[in-house]
């Protein structure tokens, strides 16, 4: 019989986020196994599996019963969860609508990296030049 999967908590939640079918099947087995061996770990898993779902699919109409069913729920740290995103109008944004800053956000981390690499070693000019000429 191999050895179960020893997790530290982190791991479990990715788990639990990460997509069925991109688990292995020893990942697959052991959260069965979890579910069928503690019902809240069992609630926790399909909690959290509705609730990446919900975000990739980008259905904003299944989270409100997912907060209020995560209320109802007797898990503290989800509830905490819930209520912050039940104040957070951003979330609700990110759900229905179809903008992304992904594109923002990859040209800031370019531009962080290159006066990373020229850090004392010229002016702005030079700077320009080189944001500018990137590839």
């Amino acid at each position: 019989m191999p050895h179960p999967l020893r997790l530290t908590a982190q791991q479990l939640s990715y788990l639990f986020v990460r997509r069925p079918e991109k688990r292995t099947p020893a990942e697959q087995a052991y959260v069965v196994q979890l579910q069928q061996h503690d019902p809240m770990i069992a609630q926790i898993a399909t909690l959290t599996e509705t609730f990446a779902r919900m975000v990739r699919t980008r259905t904003p109409s299944a989270l409100q019963p997912w907060i209020e069913t995560v209320l109802t729920s007797g898990l503290s740290a989800l509830k905490r969860f819930a209520t912050g995103l039940q104040q957070d109008a951003a979330v609700r944004a990110a759900c229905e609508l179809p903008y992304s800053n992904g594109q923002t956000e990859g040209q800031v981390t370019r531009l962080k990296l290159l006066k990373r690499q020229m850090y004392g070693r010229a002016k702005l000019d030079l700077l320009r030049q080189r944001v500018l000429h990137a590839a």
